[in-house]
């Protein structure tokens, strides 16, 4: 942070302090300021409450705006939207990516169907910019309607603490439906960072800033394009099969083997409140980007359900747009049964990660860590939904169910007529569990490419990765 901003008085900052912290220390140039505002007392401020530049993310240029809710509530006018489109048509000509801090009432009521069409634009250049660049928004105060809508276009959502975003506001919902509730119940940050609306949350606007900044670093800055390298770094000392128990019921949290596998143990969570029975994030490999994908014990055993289903083909798609390989870490039972699942579309939802999957055309490497069962192992980029490289860890199982389910259904007329059916039933199981859920098996059969100790985990996984990257 800059020897100015420690010193100004509290409160929020200014547009223009935040796109200086965005960017490189006196990289910023300024776009539109011919349009000034005397009452601001801001020379840098347009009259319509938004400020617009460009400028460099450690050395990389970016695009980027500030919404102001001193002006007018921050709401949106038809000369307010130009400036957002005019951003958006540099980055989609310079093919360089697009920050917005966004904090804006809506529409203004006093422009009619001008301030409703010029949402229409940028939602037109946002959607038109998808994929093409990355797309990141800060939402820094409260955001209603359009402001609700052209955030959650794009590819990253970052919300403030104090936060909120509802396509309707308290006041409507209290003269509607008869809800009393504030903006933080209505839409903060705890309604969006569970429901996936959110991807981060940070605790003020400069944590923002800096969150977007390091979140660039781990991008390309157009599709195409690779993604910067960094320098290789060894992970903590720590064997990833330490932090996974033997039991295959026992929980633990698979961020652990994560961080014992990738460069210096980092790795930046997106969605992290939403379907935490799947991780989502970006991490570095021999200092370079990769996506991580994973079941998570530690939240309903590692089941996939339909919400943790489309937080996982929204991550593969994002990944497949910008080129960013695939590192799947599975161990899970299968998908979640019952009426909920069922009626929450689970079979629509599981479908979008299939598709997801099958469709990406990044490099795509999966390590079986414990236990991968039924439709959730194929799910998982199996081999034979196109996964590149699939490795296992020897004490696997891989099968369609566990043994003693398995062993349940196929034996059940003989467990019923057997006078010890508990111990019949575990001694079947074994035999069922050695002949069938072995990755020996898998591997036998091609499904598996190659058994590996965990601690060749990282070393493996690099390797697959450098041997498809193209020349």
């Amino acid at each position: 942070m800059s020897l100015a901003l420690l010193e100004r008085p509290a409160g929020p900052l200014t547009p223009l302090e935040r796109l200086e912290l965005l960017c490189d220390s006196g990289s910023l140039e300024l776009i539109r300021t011919d349009v000034l505002s005397d009452a601001m007392g801001e020379k840098a401020q347009p009259g319509d409450g938004v400020l617009a530049g460009a400028g460099l993310v450690d050395g990389r240029p970016v695009f980027c705006y500030s919404q102001d809710p001193r002006y007018a509530g921050g709401s949106l006018g038809e000369q307010h939207a130009g400036t957002i489109v005019r951003v958006l048509e540099l980055a989609e000509r310079a093919r360089a990516p697009v920050v917005g801090f966004v904090s804006s009432g809506g529409a203004r009521m006093q422009e009619g169907i001008a301030a409703l069409s010029g949402y229409g634009r940028i939602f037109h250049r946002t959607v038109a910019l998808s994929g093409r660049v990355p797309q990141i928004s800060i939402i820094t105060g409260l955001s209603a309607g359009g402001g609700a809508y052209s955030p959650a276009l794009t590819d990253w959502v970052v919300m403030t603490e104090d936060a909120s975003m509802f396509l309707t506001g308290p006041g409507v919902v209290r003269e509607v439906l008869g809800e009393d509730v504030t903006p933080a119940q209505l839409g903060g940050t705890r309604v969006h960072q569970r429901n996936g609306v959110c991807h981060f949350v940070s605790a003020d606007e400069e944590d923002a800033a800096d969150l977007a900044r390091g979140l660039i670093g781990y991008l390309p800055s157009r599709r195409g394009e690779r993604p910067p390298a960094q320098p290789s770094a060894p992970p903590p000392g720590r064997d990833p099969g330490s932090v996974v128990p033997r039991e295959a019921r026992r929980v633990y949290d698979v961020r652990e083997v994560v961080r014992a596998v990738v460069d210096r143990g980092e790795l930046l969570e997106i969605s992290a409140g939403w379907a935490r029975n799947l991780v989502t994030g970006l991490a570095r490999l021999e200092g370079r980007t990769v996506g991580v994908i994973a079941n998570q014990p530690r939240y309903l055993g590692g089941v996939l359900d339909a919400a943790s289903s489309q937080k996982g083909a929204q991550f593969v798609a994002k990944c497949n747009s910008f080129g960013i390989p695939l590192l799947v870490l599975v161990d899970t039972p299968g998908y979640m049964p019952g009426t909920r699942q069922e009626e929450a579309g689970v079979i629509r939802f599981g479908a979008t990660l299939v598709r997801a999957f099958a469709e990406a055309t990044v490099p795509r490497v999966t390590v079986i860590l414990r236990k991968a069962f039924g439709g959730a192992y194929i799910t998982m980029n199996s081999k034979d939904l196109g996964a590149d490289f699939v490795f296992a860890w020897p004490e696997a199982e891989i099968g369609v169910m566990g043994a003693r389910p398995a062993v349940g259904i196929i034996h059940r007329r003989h467990l019923a007529a057997c006078a010890d059916p508990e111990s019949e039933r575990q001694r079947l199981a074994e035999h069922y569990a050695s002949a069938q859920l072995r990755p020996e098996v898998a591997a036998r059969s091609g499904h598996v490419d190659e058994l590996i100790a965990p601690w060749q985990t990282r070393s493996r996984v690099a390797w697959a990765l450098r041997s498809l990257e193209p020349v």
